[in-house]
């Protein structure tokens, strides 16, 4: 595995192991943790209503108000909300010696690097996810996931570009980057820091159903391996941003002319 950060190698006194523990604690708080806990209360809410999971409607771009200027602004929110935790990630990991570069940011994204292998990873997830969802629903495994439902605005598809491109970078700095290189420091293993980030990012996303939840944590089982072989985070931003936004803007585009979307 490629460690080229360092964060695992030197000697850690207790005070920095308790420093980076409550680190820790503190941004999967303010993050993806509770938000998990809030996915699995939502998964368990489903199964005991009537008609238990499936029966269950869930919207990732709701409309917030009847106003379509405020509802852009609101819209806005959640993306500047979504930049700010993947900007708290890269400054504490900043502050600790590991720059962006360290984790695979480069300051621009290549073709043959980057893009090519991003475009790769999408479709390796984005295809099969798919099919697991309509799976999942046709089985009564899953929510009725609606993608997007904001009003017919001017500025309802760029938005869902930016939602999709803020969930991105959040995530996988969150979830991938600085989650597991803060694990190395403490002395994880590879394959433990490795479930970890996967075992997080299906427990967030569990409001979908167990299906959604399985789904999403091989996602984080290929993502973070790739990561820690290649050092390399663009082609996971670039995978995931692809798949939201085909995800946002394909819902918005063919709800109502195709039978198979539930």
């Amino acid at each position: 595995m490629r460690s080229e950060s360092g964060a695992g190698e030197s000697e850690v006194t207790e005070r920095e192991r308790l420093g980076i523990k409550l680190e820790l604690a503190v941004v999967l708080v303010v993050t993806f943790g509770l938000s998990g806990l809030n996915a699995a209360l939502s998964l368990v809410e489903s199964a005991l209503a009537p008609g238990g999971v499936g029966g269950r409607t869930v919207a990732l771009n709701p409309s917030r108000s009847t106003q379509s200027t405020i509802d852009l602004l609101f819209q806005l929110l959640s993306v500047a909300r979504l930049a700010g935790w993947a900007a708290l990630g890269l400054y504490l990991l900043w502050r600790s010696g590991i720059g962006p570069r360290l984790i695979g940011l480069a300051t621009r994204m290549r073709w043959r690097a980057d893009v090519l292998p991003g475009l790769v990873l999408a479709a390796i997830i984005g295809l099969p996810g798919l099919g697991l969802y309509l799976t999942a629903h046709a089985l009564g495994m899953s929510v009725t996931i609606v993608p997007a439902s904001l009003g017919d605005h001017w500025w309802r598809l760029p938005a869902l570009i930016l939602s999709a491109c803020a969930n991105a970078l959040a995530e996988e700095i969150i979830v991938v980057a600085y989650l597991i290189t803060r694990l190395r420091k403490l002395g994880w293993s590879e394959n433990s820091s490795l479930l970890a980030s996967a075992l997080l990012r299906g427990s967030y996303h569990l409001y979908q159903g167990l299906g959604g939840g399985l789904g999403n944590l091989v996602m984080g089982l290929i993502f973070g391996r790739y990561w820690q072989r290649t050092n390399k985070l663009w082609p996971l931003i670039l995978a995931h941003a692809t798949i939201d936004t085909v995800a946002y803007v394909g819902y918005t585009v063919l709800r109502g002319h195709v039978s198979w979307l539930p």
